[in-house]
């Protein structure tokens, strides 16, 4: 069953240049994928078309049985709701801890007291953070601050989760090391997750599946991918 089809996709923006060229794709519910493509690919333009941070020109995307493009500003809540976002940047609340950067998620939805102690428990659990949930982000690594925006994207349990290189500012074994947490939550939750990256070591060891862009294009897709001899 497919949680995403993208339908003769273009993306073009107000300078005029074009990031994205008749793109169609269906990832099924529970993949885990790999967004590959060199700098001006569209790697990070699709990510946002998904989450509705930009539109397309031209196309449909359909999310969870959203039609994302078609969706009023004041409706993108609903395609929110069903999905969680990663980006290289942490963008943790400084001034509170791992528990409350995590709950703030749930508390914006007005979740009651009592689930939001369950999932933030739970989703810090999965994260292998439950140890350090009244530390602050100064007090972290970097690997661990992003596991904290991981568990903050995952506590609503979503059924996607959107990752905008994620490891950009990690170092190579920090770097697996989220990766395998993502894979744990792809496993375990079931959680369909899309990874634009340019880690080509990640991407060679994970063998998941590899969507290659470029030049706005689609170049491959591959149910088992390296990044080897993909992106010139």
């Amino acid at each position: 069953m497919d949680l995403i089809r993208i339908k003769n996709v273009e993306k073009k923006y107000k300078n005029g240049v074009t990031a994205i060229y008749d793109l169609n794709l269906a990832i099924e519910k529970g993949a885990f994928v790999f967004v590959i493509g060199g700098s001006g690919s569209g790697k990070s333009t699709l990510i946002k078309m998904l989450y509705r941070e930009e539109k397309p020109t031209k196309g449909q995307i359909i999310v969870g049985g959203l039609d994302v493009a078609k969706l009023r500003n004041s409706k993108v809540y609903r395609l929110r709701r069903k999905l969680g976002i990663v980006f290289q940047n942490y963008r943790l609340l400084e001034k509170q801890t791992v528990y409350e950067n995590v709950a703030f998620a749930l508390e914006v939805i007005g979740a009651p007291r009592d689930e939001i102690r369950q999932k933030v428990l739970k989703a810090l659990e999965d994260v292998g953070l439950k140890n350090k949930i009244h530390n602050y982000p100064d007090q972290l690594s970097g690997g661990e601050q992003q596991r904290v925006a991981i568990a903050r994207a995952i506590v609503n349990d979503p059924k996607l989760l959107l990752c905008d290189e994620p490891t950009g500012n990690l170092d190579p074994d920090m770097s697996m090391e989220i990766v395998k947490v993502l894979e744990e939550i792809n496993n375990n939750r079931g959680t369909t997750i899309i990874m634009a990256t340019h880690d080509r070591d990640i991407v060679d060891k994970m063998k998941k599946q590899v969507i290659t862009l470029k030049d706005g294009r689609l170049v491959n897709f591959k149910k088992k991918g390296t990044y080897k001899n993909e992106v010139a």
